[in-house]
């Protein structure tokens, strides 16, 4: 055999950078730096099955599958949001007698009670049954519900006077 062929062995310092585990074994360098041991590996310690349990293909498959409903639903509330008007005066949660009124009067739909609306308070006040707490109420579901109301028709002042003088001659 030949002769100083082979390199220095030493007693070897190794330390593990993860946990800090220090222990002694041989080697041709005088210290050794791991990043990992046998002490804080996953796959020693059991750790490894939990890291699969929770980020499985199974779970991620779910994830995809639940991100799908939720934007099918948002898809779904989209629609109706931009299909409110053709929803039944029910659905506003009104007194049963503003309900009823509303549709003695013809008015079935939020479409029809938003064209209403743009007739004045006065018009829908004149409905049998529709009163002046029932307004406030419709007016703030609408609102709630993001709908825009639109603007009564503003009567000169003039024009009320002169209404008002003729009304007592036409009767004459």
């Amino acid at each position: 055999m030949k002769t100083d062929i082979h390199p220095k062995v030493f007693d070897a310092k190794v330390t593990c950078a993860s946990c800090g585990t220090t222990w002694v074994t041989t080697s041709t360098s005088k210290e050794l730096r791991i990043d990992v041991c046998s002490n804080c590996h996953p796959f020693y310690t059991g750790e490894s099955a939990k890291l699969l349990d929770v980020e499985g293909q199974v779970d991620r498959f779910y994830k995809k599958l639940s991100a799908r409903q939720n934007y099918v639903e948002d898809q779904k509330a989209r629609e109706e949001s931009t299909n409110i008007s053709n929803r039944s005066v029910d659905d506003l949660g009104l007194t049963p007698r503003a309900t009823d009124g509303l549709k003695r009067a013809g008015v079935l739909n939020i479409g029809q009670l938003v064209e209403k609306f743009a007739e004045g308070d006065a018009a829908l006040l004149a409905i049998n049954g529709f009163g002046q707490s029932a307004l406030t109420a419709a007016k703030k579901k609408l609102r709630s519900l993001e709908i825009e109301l639109p603007e009564p028709p503003k009567v000169e002042k003039a024009e009320k006077a002169e209404k008002a003088t003729e009304t007592p001659e036409a009767g004459e």
